[in-house]
C-alpha cells in the first residue's frame, strides 16, 4: 500500500548549499496553499541559460508545492528550493502559468524572495 504522508514538506527543509549552489525560499500567499511551482533557469536573448554550465539544458524542471510551515507567530506559507546553482531563475504555476516571479541565486547562500509582490525580479 503507497500512501502519501500528509505532513510531508511542513516542518524543516535540508539546505544542500556551498561553492555555486545556492537555496530559494519564496513566501507565498495562502491562497495558494497545495499548488505547484516548477522553476527554470531563465533564458537570455541569445537562447541560453543563464545558470551554471552544469545545469545546462535539462528538459526537467524542479517543482515543489506550496505548504503551510510552523513559525513563531503561527504559520507562514512557503516553498522551498533546496539546491539551486548560481544564476537567473524564473518560477510560474504548473502546469504552463505565466512567470510570475523572476530570481537570482547566490553560490553558498540562501536568496528570499516573495511571490506576487508586483516586483517579479527579486534575489539581485
Amino acid at each position: 500500500m503507497n500512501t502519501e504522508n500528509p505532513y510531508a514538506g511542513q516542518g524543516a527543509v535540508l539546505l544542500d548549499i556551498g561553492e555555486n549552489v545556492g537555496a530559494l525560499v519564496v513566501t507565498m500567499p495562502a491562497a495558494l496553499d497545495g499548488a505547484e511551482v516548477e522553476i527554470r533557469p531563465r533564458v537570455d536573448r541569445g537562447g541560453r541559460d543563464e545558470t551554471d554550465a552544469h545545469h545546462e539544458h535539462h528538459h526537467h524542471h524542479p517543482h515543489v508545492a506550496v505548504v503551510a510551515r510552523p513559525v513563531a507567530s503561527g504559520q507562514i506559507h512557503s516553498l522551498v528550493f533546496p539546491e539551486l546553482y548560481e544564476g537567473a531563475y524564473e518560477l510560474y504555476l504548473r502546469p504552463s502559468g505565466p512567470v510570475e516571479l523572476v530570481v537570482s541565486v547566490r553560490g553558498g547562500s540562501v536568496t528570499d524572495a516573495t511571490w506576487g509582490t508586483g516586483d517579479r525580479r527579486q534575489g539581485e
